[in-house]
C-alpha cells in the first residue's frame, strides 16, 4: 500500500468532521422533532380538557 498523502489525510479528517456534523445534526433534528410532537399532544390535551363539559353524578 501507498502511505498516506497529505490531501488524503486532509481529506480523511474534513470526512470525519462532516461525519460528526451530520451526526449531531441528526440527534437536534430528532430531539426538535420529538420536542413538537410533545407540545402538540400537550395542547391537544389541553383543548379536549377545556371542550369537555365535567359531570356530576348523583348518589
Amino acid at each position: 500500500m501507498y502511505p498516506a498523502s497529505p490531501d488524503s489525510t486532509a481529506i480523511s479528517q474534513l470526512h470525519d468532521q462532516a461525519r460528526r456534523e451530520a451526526k449531531r445534526l441528526r440527534r437536534e433534528a430528532v430531539t426538535d422533532f420529538w420536542r413538537g410532537a410533545a407540545r402538540l399532544v400537550a395542547h391537544l390535551a389541553r383543548r379536549v380538557n377545556r371542550s369537555t363539559p365535567t359531570t356530576t353524578q348523583k348518589a
